[in-house]
């Protein structure tokens, strides 16, 4: 009995949410489409009234998150999963994978991950954006397979953000970093800590989630704008509080503009209509050899 509890608190602690797409949930409360908002009748003010709208199991991914999140940590994420020797998959293979990570527990969608993601590069598509940003639409998730290598869901989704400096205090739930090691270590606790000024975002070390990871596997294929998507789409810190305009120089200012352009898709895009992948796959066939290998390390 009491290993079996044991080993129900542990699965807890790693897996505070009931599903991953309750961090996306809760996003579209916090940084709501303002079409909807008018339509509503509501402020973004009222939306944005993060303590009394998020769900206890959030509020406790956070905290995981936010205390174990430091320096050294993301460095040995890093040097374990960088090296991308985990397992080799053709491109659609590796949806299939994905899929894996679909939660019954989910109310509020049935689709799999495939299908979530189709919808956000089709929603590029039909603005007629740029075929890279429809094919970063259609792979910006594909970190989440992190979790199928055994990693926490507090270290593999969630908002992002610098370490190795101070925690912002627009960082949601900023009041959990109180507990990282980090925090009342001088070496990281300053404005800058081991970073100078404008040093640029290339040289700061973000917290460890599917958005480096995802940037890691496509950085030799994709062109830069579609890099600073994969890589600082969660990075909502900045693209939506700029909290961390003093790490970045001009040529990340520059690129932000299409972190930004990218974020309502992400967001918005979803609904309960699933798109005809069997019509769609040709397209989308062409699309994927056109940019990437036939097969992806992970």
């Amino acid at each position: 009995m009491s290993q079996t509890l044991d080993r129900l608190t542990k699965q807890a602690q790693n897996n505070p949410l009931d599903s991953l797409e309750e961090w996306e949930e809760d996003l579209l409360n916090r940084y709501p489409d303002p079409n909807n908002i008018v339509q509503e009748g509501k402020t973004v003010e009222a939306y944005r009234n993060y303590e009394t709208t998020t769900r206890n199991t959030v509020k406790e991914f956070y905290r995981l998150n936010h205390i174990n999140q430091t320096y050294n940590f993301v460095l040995r994420k890093k040097e374990n999963f960088l090296k991308l020797d985990k397992k080799e998959m053709s491109v659609w293979d590796a949806f299939e994978f994905l899929n894996q990570l679909v939660d019954d527990s989910d109310p509020d969608t049935d689709l799999d991950q495939l299908q979530h993601l189709l919808q956000t590069s089709e929603a590029i598509r039909a603005d007629s954006h740029p075929d890279w940003m429809v094919l970063t639409g259609l792979f910006h998730d594909m970190g989440k397979v992190l979790c199928l290598f055994g990693e926490p869901q507090w270290a593999t989704v969630g908002d992002t953000y610098p370490v190795g400096c101070a925690f912002s205090d627009k960082i949601v739930f900023s009041e959990f970093f109180t507990e990282n090691y980090d925090h009342n270590n001088p070496l990281y606790n300053t404005k800058y800590g081991v970073y100078e000024p404008n040093c640029g975002l290339s040289n700061v070390q973000m917290s460890w989630g599917h958005d480096e990871y995802v940037y890691y596997m496509l950085k030799n294929y994709l062109p830069e704008p579609a890099l600073y998507i994969l890589r600082y789409h969660s990075f909502y810190p900045q693209h939506r509080e700029n909290a961390y305009e003093h790490l970045m120089d001009q040529h990340d200012k520059e690129m932000f503009k299409w972190v930004k352009l990218f974020n309502p898709y992400d967001l918005y895009s979803k609904n309960p209509n699933p798109p005809d992948w069997q019509k769609l796959r040709p397209y989308y066939e062409d699309l994927a050899a056109k940019y990437l290998p036939s097969t992806l390390k992970f």
